[in-house]
């Protein structure tokens, strides 16, 4: 555990598993979701359940969790598959891609394709991922103007670009909304994860989502499913490239892994070391680099007395790679999670998707989602580096590398 002072601001940024336990599992609610995120991302996200704390949270999760359960994942499945495949034909062959940019459109076409079941060629999908690029470019992951205690002064100065287009993109998911509850009243709404969201009530008070609170759920849905996803497919295709005896095992299954001409749902358990290489890549390069929670009352951690309103710091990136709780932490190593001593260490030190009751509802489809575009993508091509300048990593609202990574996809015959 470390320790931060500035004059407004205590930060304890915590790598211990006991205490990440306290936090996330434990005692959640005594650690909500700090400002110093939810300020910075407020332009686009409003109220939504990403930045949500409280009776407010419990009653969205409500609502939001059926859609993600075990038969909508089944039936969401298809439109991943459709747009894995759509994706290997926009590839260049043998030319130098740049990979992040491929993977934001693929992970960006399923999430329109799942939710409001267009494609990316649809001109509002279209316009809405034009401008959450920008988003993604000028949004930093953090609030100077909380972080300083003058929440009230920077955010408008600092931020005007991202308020631009993050107001920009409510009004795409605006008028898509809009559009499905017409769609929902006529009776010929498609069934798909907006239809399944919109028309769920909470069990307990009755209530649907409101137009408003639907734009700030879908604004996380596109945040946190395309940007993770698209980092996170961008990253695993890198390792890929850099280990081509690991990719020869990928194709080995990939290749035996169907029965027809398609991947079917049932046969994605014949995937599973294509799988061990997806959640190794959310290891060593998890999406989400750090969780920021806020003590809202005094704490003791570590024999240190910790104050109301210090944020305490959470960082998949560190814990995965803690040399004291993984054997190898900084090689990739996709066989190291059929052995048991990785998966006890798992429970305490892996949460790419978080952990405890506000983990990710939608962890479970971007599982699915990476070993789908796995599955076609290293069918089809051979992936190789196009030079031998290795990515840096940055935090942006996920991590991403500073200046691209390039790869050559070779067609396979």
């Amino acid at each position: 555990m470390a320790e931060m002072r500035l004059p407004r601001y205590r930060s304890y940024f915590v790598n211990d598993p006991k205490l990440i336990n306290l936090v996330l599992k434990e005692r959640p609610s005594d650690f909500p979701k700090s400002e110093l995120i939810s300020a910075s991302l407020a332009s686009l996200l409003g109220r939504g359940v990403f930045v949500s704390n409280g009776a407010l949270w419990e009653s969205q999760r409500r609502i939001i969790d059926p859609a993600f359960e075990g038969g909508r994942l089944r039936h969401s499945f298809h439109a991943i598959q459709q747009a894995a495949l759509d994706a290997t034909t926009r590839i260049t062959p043998n030319q130098i891609v740049d990979v992040e940019a491929q993977s934001s459109l693929i992970a960006a076409d399923i999430i329109f394709r799942t939710l409001f079941s267009i494609p990316i060629s649809n001109q509002i999908a279209a316009d809405t991922y034009r401008d959450f690029k920008t988003y993604q470019r000028v949004q930093p992951l953090m609030n100077l103007g909380v972080l300083l205690g003058m929440r009230r002064i920077i955010p408008w100065v600092q931020s005007r670009k991202a308020k631009k287009a993050g107001r920009a993109i409510r009004h795409h998911l605006r008028h898509l909304t809009d559009l499905r509850r017409q769609q929902i009243e006529k009776n010929t709404a498609p069934d798909d994860l907006a239809t399944k969201i919109m028309t769920t009530p909470d069990p307990e008070t009755g209530a649907c989502f409101s137009p408003e609170d639907m734009v700030d759920q879908v604004a996380i849905f596109f945040l946190a499913g395309h940007e993770t996803s698209a980092s996170a497919l961008s990253w695993a295709l890198y390792l890929l490239a850099l280990d081509p005896e690991c990719q020869e095992r990928v194709y080995a299954e990939v290749s035996k892994a169907a029965t027809g001409d398609r991947l079917e749902f049932s046969e994605l358990s014949n995937l599973a070391y294509t799988r061990n290489v997806f959640k190794e890549t959310l290891r060593l390069y998890p999406p989400v680099p750090m969780m920021v929670r806020e003590t809202s009352a005094p704490e003791i951690l570590r024999e240190r007395a910790v104050k109301v309103g210090s944020q305490v710091v959470l960082s998949p990136w560190h814990l995965h790679r803690h040399e004291r709780l993984w054997d190898r932490p900084d090689e990739f190593d996709p066989d190291r999670w059929d052995n048991a001593e990785t998966k006890r260490c798992a429970r305490d030190a892996y949460m790419p998707f978080s952990n405890g009751p506000r983990v990710c509802p939608g962890a479970g489809f971007a599982m699915i989602e990476g070993v789908v575009l796995l599955y076609w993508l290293v069918k089809t091509f051979e992936i190789q580096q196009a030079d031998d300048v290795p990515p840096i990593p940055v935090a942006h609202l996920t991590v991403r590398s500073k200046d691209g990574i390039r790869l050559r996809f070779i067609p396979r015959r």
